[in-house]
């Protein structure tokens, strides 16, 4: 019962906490480009606006799709809040990721099409990644379970300090941060006009929102599990993490798809192994 409720309160709390993130980062980025910024709760204002508008869809594919990441996105935070299997959650939120792709596919327009398949390239760059950073945890604390690795008493990051790195590149392509910023960009520079989200509109595109608010909460959840020892650690390792994301987008231009997948699986996988080796010897 109490997996439940908490569950629930990580799906109630976490667009919001998403949102706001959503705008600090758009103040944090102005001030980086001495620029005033808009409001914190301006994600917040733009999703309600989308809301309003009247629904224009290519077809009801594109608007299941747009449900069903939403709907996936929530369930892989509500799993993580109650503390369940890590490898579930995993496949809960790659069901979502596949589901946006599909959304993407479903138009016909070439803009969307060609956002379709730069999702699948980052898809197939982080969720690798991810998989590793699982396994590490694994053998760092004998269980998958969250609620377990909760009830440990050394911080992960003690442990697994190239994995919290590698975790680094899948939240820099979750967050939709340069120089990963490929299938859809927030950033007037984008050739491919918005990638995947480029055939949604009004309503279905807020959904769409909501659900990458989800998503960051998730990725920066996976990142308060290296430091969940103690509340006020945590939250320092989330704001430098997060702090270092948004100076890494504002520093650096977005690069090619050959490019992300060389960097992150020649050093992303390079460092898990090594850092999987380590923790392997040192439990032998």
């Amino acid at each position: 019962m109490t997996a439940i409720v908490l569950g629930l309160i990580g799906i109630i709390l976490a667009p919001i906490l998403g949102g706001l993130i959503a705008g600090l980062d758009r103040r944090v980025t102005a001030r980086m480009q001495s620029r005033f910024g808009p409001p914190i709760l301006q994600p917040f204002y733009d999703v309600f606006k989308l809301l309003g508008k009247d629904a224009a869809v290519v077809n009801v594919w594109q608007v299941f799709c747009a449900y069903m990441y939403l709907a996936a996105a929530a369930v892989s935070v509500g799993l993580l809040f109650a503390g369940q299997d890590l490898l579930l959650i995993f496949f809960v939120q790659a069901v979502g990721a596949v589901f946006l792709v599909i959304g993407a596919l479903a138009a016909p327009s070439p803009y969307s099409q060609v956002g379709a398949h730069r999702e699948l390239l980052q898809i197939l760059a982080y969720e690798p990644l991810l998989i590793l950073v699982f396994v590490g945890i694994y053998l760092s604390t004998g269980s998958f379970m969250v609620a377990d690795i909760w009830n440990t008493d050394t911080p992960l990051l003690l442990e697994l300090p190239l994995l919290f790195v590698v975790l680094g590149y899948a939240l820099t392509i979750k967050l939709r941060k340069s120089p990963f910023d490929l299938s859809t960009s927030h950033h007037g520079h984008q050739e491919i006009v918005k990638g995947v989200l480029t055939e949604y509109s009004g309503p279905h595109l807020a959904i769409i929102e909501i659900a990458h608010w989800y998503e960051t909460i998730f990725v920066l959840g996976l990142c308060a599990l290296f430091w969940h020892t103690s509340l006020f650690g945590m939250a320092i390792l989330l704001m430098a993490t997060y702090f270092a994301e948004v100076l890494l987008d504002n520093v650096t231009a977005r690069m090619t798809w050959r490019w992300m997948l060389g960097s992150v699986w020649g050093i992303g996988l390079a460092m898990a192994a090594v850092n999987l080796v380590w923790i392997t010897f040192k439990g032998a």
